[in-house]
């Protein structure tokens, strides 16, 4: 036989499939380890940075993995290195390849000796490849930033700030510099400053309240946070008036609850002993806190630009038959079932009496919520808004501007109204405050246009 003639030839037709093997093993193993993705950085990097200022880079690399990442910061010809690390290679005995890597950054550039200014920060990230003679492949990013170390100023523009439990109130103040996160903190509540108003664009209006709980131990302050994060806080003299509001009791009758509670389409416990009471009590509770947040949305920006003129007008010709921030303690069957807070005011005209704009200003939300039934929100410019509810129907369009006393629509029952009235109610944001403040034209020149021309007499 031919193998027996020739022995190599016998020897290299045993070995041909190993080779084979050998070398698609091979192959798979170059082509591997010779891989020309390049790391991805995902963050971007701040455009500003300060001395505290700490963010984190997102970095990954899907096939050979991480190997460097090396972050440097250059000022006059001076480069300083942030972070120059190394991470395990792939193939290692002791670990695995490192595909995803979240690295944080700081940059103390005042301990660093880095001044205020212009500055190039640099990164670059290599993977475990064998490309570029071994180096691997390699993503570098630079970027021109702005170190700023100093933070803003803030000056208060008025001496006087009389504020009342459950009110309203305006702060005026200038920034020595842009600031995208400014404006007053009452308490927890943040209400944010505003430019627009007055020609120099530094000075800001931030209209304020207190709500119905928050009395004279109120802290508040002026918080403004530049581009770069530095952050200022500044107080400013004023006083806060105590308020005592009307507690008020309700007996619910069967008549009320089988007549309201069908409207709403709220689960209750099949075993309870009172559907229409239970039902009553989550409307009450939860769906209200579910028509707030909705509320709350419907105000979350406003215009800058004061729509408003004078005095705001309530319903005409009719009676009050709640006040704001009557405290409501609801009785069945002479027991305490609930306890609530009416952030509104109650008017009574005439069966679908028309219902005036209160002042000028833009629709911003018609909808039916809840509780409320048919409700019309208008903004009035720099996070003032008023809310007209338990409408029967509407009269105007979200987007369409409105003067005082235009019609908005017409009284009704909508919502858990026992009888045709509207509610209507003030927001300073998405804070509910007392009418009768914005009824009031001598407390809106004390507190409000007073101090606008008193700033603007200051103003070039």
């Amino acid at each position: 036989m031919e193998s027996k003639r020739n022995p190599v030839n016998f020897f290299l037709r045993l070995m041909a499939p190993g080779l084979v093997c050998l070398v698609l093993v091979s192959g798979w193993f170059l082509r591997s380890r010779l891989e020309g993705e390049k790391p991805v950085i995902a963050t971007e990097i701040p455009s500003f940075l300060n001395p505290s200022q700490e963010f984190v880079l997102n970095l990954s690399d899907a096939k050979s993995g991480i190997r460097k990442v090396w972050i440097t910061i250059e000022q006059n010809g001076k480069e300083t290195v942030l972070r120059d690390d190394l991470y395990p290679l792939k193939g290692s005995s002791d670990s695995s390849p490192v595909h995803m890597l979240s690295v944080p950054v700081k940059a103390d550039v005042k301990k660093l000796g880095i001044v205020d200014g212009k500055a190039i920060f640099r990164v670059l990230v290599r993977d475990n490849s064998w490309r570029g003679w071994f180096h691997g492949n390699k993503t570098a990013i630079e970027k021109e930033v702005q170190i700023d170390t100093r933070p803003p100023e803030i000056v208060v523009l008025n001496r006087i700030h009389n504020l009342n439990q459950g009110g309203a109130g305006l702060v005026i103040y200038r920034l020595s510099e842009p600031c995208p996160v400014n404006g007053v903190m009452v308490g927890d509540l943040f209400y944010p400053g505003q430019a627009g108003y007055f020609s120099d664009p530094g000075v800001h209006l931030a209209f304020i309240a207190l709500n119905h709980l928050q009395g004279p131990e109120t802290e508040l302050f002026i918080k403004a946070i530049d581009q770069a994060g530095n952050t200022t806080k500044s107080g400013f003299p004023h006083h806060v008036k105590r308020k005592a509001f009307k507690k008020d009791t309700i007996s619910l009758s069967d008549s009320f609850l089988n007549q309201k509670m069908p409207e709403f389409d709220v689960e209750v416990p099949p075993d309870s002993r009172n559907p229409m009471l239970a039902r009553f009590i989550k409307v009450n509770k939860e769906l209200r806190e579910t028509n707030y947040q909705m509320i709350s949305s419907a105000v979350i920006s406003s215009d800058n630009k004061l729509y408003w003129e004078g005095s705001f007008t309530r319903l005409p010709n009719s009676a009050p038959r709640a006040g704001f921030a009557d405290h409501r303690t609801y009785l069945y069957e002479g027991k305490e079932v609930d306890q609530q807070d009416h952030l509104g005011v109650d008017l009574a005209s005439l069966q679908h009496s028309p219902v005036p704009a209160a002042n000028s200003g833009r629709v911003v939300f018609i909808d039916f919520v809840g509780i409320y039934g048919k409700t019309v929100l208008l903004d009035h410019g720099f996070g003032l808004f008023s809310m007209y509810s338990h409408l029967n129907s509407f009269n105007v369009k979200v987007g369409q501007m409105v003067s005082k006393n235009d019609i908005l629509g017409y009284t009704g029952s909508t919502g858990m109204a026992a009888g045709d009235h509207l509610h209507y109610a003030m927001l300073v944001r998405n804070t509910f405050v007392n009418p009768i403040e914005w009824w009031d034209e001598g407390w809106i020149k004390n507190n409000i246009t007073d101090k606008i021309k008193e700033v603007q007499s200051t103003i070039k």
